[in-house]
């Protein structure tokens, strides 16, 4: 959850949404803190909009002009009686009356938002993201030192400020539009790269490719000097154009990246050689500086990429960048007689993460120029193993400011141990490579490792009537139908090859050495929330590889990224078992009114289903679990050796005494054994009794008044970064789920959960938010509760 929205009214400086950004300084990358500020943006944007139509009216009404006759010059309402600063949580009202008056011009809030009565939700939920990025930016202006900083945001203000007092969208006037300069920063490293490597062997350019998206990666978060520090450092260079190139820089990629009502460029997509030149010497020597000083932190794999190839690269390329007649910044630039280009694109993120140099470097497309979508076409063949073809998630690496904000559970692991057991586990020399073929191996391993190798590839493509057909899409397209008819002998083949070749059906193929090995075509139906499986399959002579697991997994994650969560397919009796390793049912999440109507029977098939997590990293997951069971196997291990002390027998008994007190035993603490503490309440044996006793605990906490933000799971869409800050989310309706299907054995797992509400809630937002009252409520509620029904000491 998140900080509350309840902005005052009167003035747009009271209680701005969010942290302002860092102020520019002399290049490096975002601080972390940006993201969760423009994640608690996000957050508090969607707590606006899903306020009660008045209370949207009353918002909107503090930046509209007075309608009322007589030619009013009021440009907006004010409350005579605005709420104390912070606004106390037991003095608020939801009572939103369009008959108080303004305090500035005495007309009514009705008259503010006249024009506003026949408005769509749409169109007000619109507006009511411009007015938190306004409320953001005029904070921004006040906090802002530098001058020409100050009086770009000053100008964008007053953009937005504009635009919601005549319900426009947001147009910068400027006399160039993006791109500025042709080629783009990003043309021009993709053609040094085809320019100076194009002879090398694949492998070899694949290198040369990660870092070129490294570098791009690096310049698409870079924070610009301003021209009053530039000046200072490079007196005698062109300040005009610099401070010309910094405007635009702030207007469109930087200040986007917080008020996304702007449209957002990447650094590298609108800007050339001018730029380039004016932050690459800098750049440069912070890169190096950096990569020195985090070799250390740097896994092997990586090190000799960044310490040896990455100067080198660097090197090379300010050669071109400086020399006057570079042929990378020609426009007619042409690849040579190696064939087309490799376009090195980046991520457009509305949450830039502060990373280390070796951390998620930007994505590069293999973009097939073409009817057929490549996406996600993981051609991972890098030195990187951070390196995907398509967006990737990682949420197994933590942001770097996370364990030091976490509030600590009780019953947590110590992060210290954690880390001592992690270096441990990712010492070659302690720990031997697990054979493949062993049978502690997962069904994807190989399948993975070739990825990262280069051997296979992955991508989804499709027919399309309304661009001209690309010659390698069709020679896939006819592969996967050789494929499904080979493998799927009583599906008639005119009927494979009618869906393969649909438009509206698409196949994540499975391409090695160049040729069609496999595939799972599917159509997507988002208005219904799920995906069709209509074939699957992989030729004989490469089954038993794990292909079939890494291809659904791939699905699974293509899916995620388009947020649909769930897929429907007929399987027959062949393929039920491999259905069912891949986590599908006959139990149907989906409604049956969702699909009845859309998806194909077939007769003698069963119809299964399959909801997708997505905080899931599915192609990655069962290395997490291998990881998270060698972790566990490790801290046994730990635990063992320290109990494992031999202590010499009881010789009291012998003596007469007839009882002694569990405690004096020697060593029986070190097993983990607690005497029975006053505070720790009375554990229910009776599974009934107790299943009833926490399912009225539970409806009462649902029912308090400050329950409502924790009802349901955050919605990522409504609060974009939340699950990078919050590790381990839970939120009421996941606890009635539990409780119904009797998960809590124990009274220690309900408190636990109950708990783990309370600590993110805390965690993710500040003390002075109404979130955090809440949670502080609705806790101490909780636990008086507890001891109520005898669970706790009163």
């Amino acid at each position: 959850m998140a900080e509350s929205a309840g902005i005052q009214q009167g003035s747009p400086a009271i209680g701005a949404a969010g942290s302002v950004p860092a102020a520019p300084g002399a290049g490096g990358t975002e601080g972390s803190g940006a993201a969760v500020g423009s994640a608690r943006i996000a957050v508090k944007k969607a707590q606006l909009r899903s306020s009660p139509r008045p209370k949207k009216l009353e918002k909107l009404g503090v930046y509209s002009s007075c309608k009322a006759e007589g030619a009013c010059k009021c440009n907006g309402w004010k409350s005579q009686n605005p709420p104390p600063t912070p606004p106390r949580t037991d003095q608020q009202s939801n009572a939103v009356n369009l008959q108080d008056p303004c305090r500035s011009c005495s007309h009514t809030l009705g008259d503010h938002v006249t024009h506003l009565e026949n408005v769509s939700e749409d169109e007000m939920n619109r507006l009511l993201g411009i007015v938190l990025d306004v409320e953001y930016l005029y904070t921004c202006v006040h906090k802002e030192e530098d001058a020409d900083t100050k009086q770009v945001y000053f100008s964008l203000f007053k953009l937005l400020r504009k635009s919601i007092l005549q319900m426009g969208k947001p147009m910068l006037e400027a006399q160039d539009n993006p791109p500025f300069e042709r080629p783009s920063i990003e043309q021009g490293v993709n053609n040094f790269v085809q320019y100076k490597f194009s002879h090398l062997p694949s492998k070899e350019r694949q290198t040369i490719v990660e870092l070129a998206k490294m570098f791009l990666n690096q310049i698409n978060y870079w924070q610009l000097e301003t021209p009053s520090q530039r000046r200072q450092r490079v007196p005698n260079e062109d300040a005009a154009g610099y401070k010309a190139n910094y405007t635009r820089w702030l207007c469109y990629c930087n200040v986007p990246q917080f008020c996304d009502s702007l449209p957002r460029y990447e650094t590298t997509q609108i800007f050339g050689r001018t730029l380039l030149r004016s932050v690459f010497t800098v750049m440069r020597k912070q890169l190096l500086e950096q990569a020195r000083q985090e070799k250390d932190k740097l896994p092997p794999e990586k090190r000799t990429l960044i310490l040896t190839h990455f100067p080198k690269f660097l090197s090379m390329l300010e050669e071109e960048v400086y020399s006057h007649s570079s042929p990378i910044w020609s426009q007619d630039f042409l690849a040579g007689s190696t064939g087309g280009q490799i376009p090195i694109h980046t991520v457009i993120s509305a949450l830039p993460v502060a990373r280390p140099l070796y951390y998620s470097p930007s994505p590069i497309q293999v973009e097939i120029a073409s009817c057929g979508s490549v996406s996600p076409a993981r051609k991972i063949v890098s030195l990187l193993e951070t390196s995907t073809v398509g967006e990737k998630r990682k949420p197994s690496e933590p942001l770097p400011h996370e364990d030091a904000k976490r509030q600590r559970v009780v019953g947590d692991i110590p992060q210290e141990l954690i880390n001592e057991v992690m270096a441990t586990i990712a010492d070659p020399a302690a720990i031997p490579e697990t054979n493949l073929l062993s049978a502690h191996s997962a069904r994807d391993e190989a399948a993975r490792l070739e990825e990262r190798r280069g051997v296979i590839e992955f991508h989804v493509i499709g027919n399309s009537l309304n661009q001209k057909p690309n010659k390698s899409i069709l020679m896939w397209l006819v592969g996967l139908q050789n494929v499904f008819s080979h493998q799927l002998p009583r599906m008639p083949k005119e009927y494979i090859t009618r869906l393969v070749f649909d438009p509206k059906h698409k196949t994540l193929s499975l391409i090695k050495d160049g040729r069609v090995i496999g595939g799972i075509c599917f159509r997507m139906f988002p208005s219904q929330g799920f995906t069709e499986i209509v074939f699957c399959a992989v030729t004989s002579n490469e089954q038993v590889k794990g292909y079939g697991t890494h291809l659904m997994n791939h699905l699974k994650e293509y899916h995620i990224k388009h947020e649909i969560l769930n897929f429907l397919t007929y399987a027959d009796e062949y393929a039920i078992g491999y259905f069912k390793k891949q986590g599908f049912s006959k139990d149907i999440k989906v409604p049956k009114v969702k699909y009845v109507g859309y998806i194909k029977d077939y007769e003698g098939a069963t119809l299964m289903g399959c909801e997708l997590n997505p905080s899931i990293p599915y192609t990655e997951f069962s290395v997490i679990i291998k990881k998270q069971k060698e972790i566990i196997k490790k801290l046994i291990e730990r635990k063992q050796v320290q109990i494992r002390k031999v202590y010499p027998g009881l010789s009291c008994f012998k003596e007469g005494v007839r009882q002694i007190p569990i405690e004096s035993i020697p060593g029986i603490r070190e097993t983990g054994w607690k005497p029975m503490g006053k505070g720790q309440g009375k554990e229910l044996k009776d599974p009934d009794q107790l299943y009833s006793t926490l399912k009225t605990i539970l409806q009462h906490v649902k029912s308090h008044q400050n329950a409502w933000p924790f009802m349901e799971p955050v919605k990522k869409t409504e609060a974009p970064g939340y699950y990078q800050v919050i590790r381990f989310p839970m939120d009421l309706k996941t606890m009635s789920e539990r409780l119904k299907s009797r998960y809590y054995a124990t009274r220690k797992l309900f408190m636990a959960d109950m708990q783990r509400i309370f600590t993110n809630c805390q965690e993710y937002n500040p003390p002075e938010s109404e979130y955090y009252k809440c949670a502080n409520l609705l806790e101490k509620f909780f636990y008086t509760k507890l001891k109520d029904a005898g669970l706790l000491e009163k």
